[in-house]
């Protein structure tokens, strides 16, 4: 396989605390990529844990479904398949799953997701 090219596997999807399902398609461990990317996957009726990223930009590029995001205190918007969701870093963000189908989307950070830089406000 070539050095340019990233396949992803399926059964490495996993499920998290934020109520959602991640793939990672582009490697968040590796600091010396610009950006990280992953699949989220948000099962019908469901909504996402309140959650932010210290530092980091994130845009969700939705593929499938339709969802209602909320970011900060701002009034809340639909989006659907095509759109482009930019959140800035530290913001408190959410999404819930509108939809008789999985929301699916692309979560592409810059700098790339690292673990640290994930805050539950759930829990807080």
């Amino acid at each position: 396989m070539s050095k340019h090219l990233s396949r992803s596997d399926e059964s490495k999807e996993f499920f998290t605390n934020e109520r959602c399902h991640i793939l990672e398609l582009l490697d968040n461990h590796d600091t010396t990529k610009p950006f990280s990317i992953a699949r989220a996957r948000v099962e019908p009726g469901v909504t996402t844990a309140w959650h932010r990223l210290s530092e980091i930009t994130e845009y969700y590029y939705i593929l499938s479904g339709r969802g209602f995001m909320e970011i900060e205190e701002e009034d809340g918007f639909e989006v659907g398949i095509n759109d482009v969701v930019s959140i800035p870093p530290n913001s408190a963000q959410r999404i819930q799953n509108i939809s008789d189908e999985d929301l699916i989307f692309l979560a592409i950070c810059n700098p790339p997701f690292t673990d640290s830089n994930y805050e539950d406000l759930d829990s807080v």
